[in-house]
């Protein structure tokens, strides 16, 4: 009979097992055999029950931005250096990779547009859903052969709603993203799926570090830098306080690779103002920069290290 003291997953517990305990010359085996076995049983299984009991550390963590000049001064301060080949070949997008405080930080962009104008492209940022979604899509499969990214922060500028208490300059954390511009009224299926919300992981801890700053909220997202009335109804709808370019889609990949994410947006422009969006934007892109590179410093510090129940 093969005791149930054998049965720990150790290699050296199934050597003793094999030389001593299971020895045709020792069965069957002495009290004093058994307890050697129960030592080694007790002593070699600890780590592997203490690791499936201890919540995991984040040690990699990924910025999703869209914007160069936006990422810019974030990965001049962090040292992080450019990676070539991070990518495939085709992929307009930036990779940049360093060591802070014992966390991996990988920071990645959007690339400058090469497709559309009359010659190799017209060379802007190639913000919006699609670019934004697919570089953060490839950055995680990249990552995937390293263990995985631990979290991944969207960081960048938004529109706020005034009638939410959204301010030119407010940091804002997101708690959930949804689509506003991707109406499909198809039955409540589609519906659900062309809204798209999804919400972010919990980061009370933050909020409550970078207070008075920041704010709690939602984030909505769509394809254009201004809304239409139609737009305007489906973001009251989603909850939102904040508009942006790229969250929800950046979202929709974090959650296929299993991913917890959220966003940090700061405000350039008021949805429902009465300035024209582009021209508050342009006026505040600036001072809204600035102040997302004051916070992004502040975001690494507080989620390196720490488990995800601790943000």
């Amino acid at each position: 009979m093969y005791p149930s003291v054998c049965v720990y997953p150790s290699a050296l517990l199934y050597s003793y097992c094999s030389a001593v305990i299971l020895s045709p010359t020792t069965m069957p085996p002495s009290p004093r055999h058994l307890l050697v076995a129960a030592i080694i049983a007790a002593f070699t299984a600890r780590p592997l029950f203490a690791a499936l009991a201890m919540p995991k550390k984040i040690e990699n963590v990924v910025f999703s931005i869209a914007m160069e000049d936006e990422a810019r001064p974030f990965v001049q301060s962090l040292g992080l250096a450019p990676q070539a080949g991070f990518f495939p070949k085709a992929a307009p997008f930036v990779a940049y990779r360093g060591k802070y405080k014992g966390c991996t930080v990988t920071v990645v962009t959007s690339g400058k547009d090469s497709v559309y104008g009359e010659k190799d492209g017209t060379g802007v940022d190639n913000v919006g859903t699609v670019p934004a979604a697919l570089a953060a899509f490839l950055a995680m499969e990249k990552l995937g052969g390293e263990g995985g990214a631990d979290l991944l922060v969207n960081a960048g500028t938004c529109g706020g709603f005034g009638k939410m208490g959204a301010g030119i300059g407010d940091v804002y954390l997101t708690t959930a993203s949804a689509n506003h511009d991707r109406r499909i009224p198809l039955g409540p299926a589609f519906e659900a799926y062309g809204t798209g919300s999804v919400p972010t992981t919990p980061v009370p801890g933050l909020l409550e570090a970078l207070s008075p700053a920041a704010k709690p909220g939602v984030c909505t997202t769509g394809n254009s830098l201004d809304a239409t009335p139609t737009d305007l109804e489906q973001m009251a709808a989603n909850g939102a306080h904040v508009k942006d370019m790229e969250a929800a889609s950046v979202g929709w990949a974090c959650e296929l690779h299993g991913v917890p994410h959220f966003g940090v947006k700061v405000v350039t422009d008021i949805v429902d103002g009465d300035r024209p969006t582009q021209e508050e934007f342009l006026e505040n892109l600036g001072t809204a920069a600035s102040t997302l590179q004051d916070a992004l410093p502040k975001v690494i510090d507080h989620v390196c290290g720490k488990g995800h129940d601790e943000l």
